[in-house]
């Protein structure tokens, strides 16, 4: 079992809700492991209006290529669980938005799915946000899929709350 439980995801999202509403910014966010989970946990902050603008669930390659702009190229090249993939959905969430920030997320939360090169919980994320900014990462995190899935949403919004908090001052 993870210790990341629904409580703690939401006073991790309640942060970055803080911290973005002291910005002036919002959030986007591009989810296709987490299935929404990350959005869920934002809008069960009060007052996410404020500050959360919209999510995609986009878990089949056609979604991310149909609504999220991402590449066929890329989905071939590199797979949907890859940073590029990862980066190039975020980068669709911001052109599909009006927001500030996007978090993608794309992973293999299992049990089934994963291959030797991408085992199950081989997560890959990506961070877009003001001036072009880019930054993606991977990670493999242990247990089930809640597990693995929580985790995900977990490191998703540390990385926001990371990122947008640079921008103080």
């Amino acid at each position: 079992m993870s210790a990341w439980n629904q409580q703690s995801l939401e006073a991790l999202a309640a942060e970055v809700g803080h911290l973005l509403l002291a910005n002036g910014e919002r959030l986007a966010t591009a989810e296709s492991c987490t299935g929404g989970w990350v959005g869920q946990c934002l809008t069960a902050i009060a007052g996410s209006s404020g500050w959360f603008d919209c999510g995609f669930v986009t878990y089949s390659n056609t979604a991310k290529i149909e609504i999220l702009g991402v590449g066929a190229d890329t989905l071939s090249a590199q797979g949907a669980v890859s940073e590029a993939t990862a980066g190039a959905m975020a980068l669709g969430a911001l052109r599909r938005s009006r927001a500030d920030w996007a978090v993608a997320i794309t992973g293999i939360a299992g049990p089934a799915g994963g291959s030797p090169g991408r085992p199950v919980g081989t997560v890959c994320f990506a961070w877009a946000g003001p001036e072009g900014r880019l930054e993606t990462d991977s990670q493999h995190f242990q247990g089930d899929r809640e597990a693995v899935r929580a985790q995900s949403v977990a490191y998703a919004l540390a990385g926001v709350l990371q990122r947008a908090s640079c921008r103080i001052g």
